[in-house]
């Protein structure tokens, strides 16, 4: 690929986020501010609470962002019914809409470490059609999913980072695979509060992509970004795993508070301090 075709691709990260997690949302801007500033940062509403989510946009000088959810929000309520305030986590599929040839989607729950410019081009090169950074074999599927061959060596991942394409990953994936198989995806999904994440691996893995982890796909990356880690090193440019592998981001999957004491709470307090101040000048 010349230097010409690299510089014409547009590259860009996504976020979902509103007034409600805003606790979550400062820090990781600030951790953006401080690590991927040079990469555009999409902020896509999660509801309309969204006030201080707007200033917060603009505080920092990221793209608050509303594509169509029309349809989108539609297969949501299909898919569940009964939970219409969760169910528009499947809105960080949103990215997908977005014009860049790649996109990187991460949850608010999270801080960036590292410049993640160096993780694209990944889909163009075909190294990969999904990168994941963690699996998750416990909250994708159920016991059915060995009924069938499409699933029963499926890569599970935790969808709270993704990289991919919406040339090879579209919105109208979803709604087309949900059209033809949605029995089979209630066969085969995890309950118990999942909404997003089920979804995510069954359309990724029903369309036969090729999924890959940052470790596979780029040199000295680490596949650990669990703000539970043990055995966790900081150098100046970042942190490591125990075996000296580059940490890009630490994610409070399935935290139920703020950070406080544990290997990456520190440096979440910092931003949340430098956040704070940010906002209140």
């Amino acid at each position: 690929m010349s230097d010409q075709s690299v510089t014409e691709k547009k590259y860009g990260i996504a976020v979902i986020a509103n007034d409600k997690i805003a606790d979550w949302l400062l820090p990781f801007l600030e951790s953006y501010l401080a690590s991927n500033a040079a990469t555009p940062l999409y902020l896509i509403p999660y509801d309309d609470n969204v006030a201080l989510t707007r200033r917060a946009a603009d505080v920092y000088g990221v793209q608050f962002v509303t594509p169509d959810s029309a349809e989108l929000d539609a297969l949501a309520a299909k898919l569940y019914p009964l939970f219409p305030g969760h169910r528009r986590r499947l809105r960080k599929f949103l990215s997908l809409a977005l014009p860049l040839d790649e996109v990187l989607y991460i949850d608010v729950d999270t801080l960036l470490f590292r410049d993640v410019r160096e993780l694209f081009g990944l889909i163009e090169s075909q190294k990969a059609d999904f990168v994941m950074a963690s699996s998750s074999e416990e909250y994708v599927y159920n016991k059915k999913q060995a009924n069938y061959d499409f699933l029963r060596d499926a890569r599970l991942f935790n969808d709270g980072f993704f990289l991919t394409s919406n040339h090879v990953l579209s919105l109208r994936d979803f709604y087309e695979t949900i059209a033809k198989d949605e029995k089979i995806f209630h066969s085969v999904r995890k309950r118990g509060m999942l909404f997003a994440q089920p979804l995510t691996n069954f359309i990724v893995h029903r369309r036969g992509l090729k999924v890959a982890s940052l470790r596979e796909c780029v040199e000295t990356a680490s596949d650990e970004s669990f703000y539970k880690a043990e055995g966790i090193t900081f150098q100046p440019d970042g942190p490591l795993d125990p075996v000296g592998n580059r940490i890009f981001f630490a994610h409070w999957a399935g935290a139920t508070s703020l950070p406080s004491r544990r290997v990456f709470d520190a440096a979440w307090l910092q931003y949340a301090k430098q956040a704070n101040a940010r906002m209140n000048k």
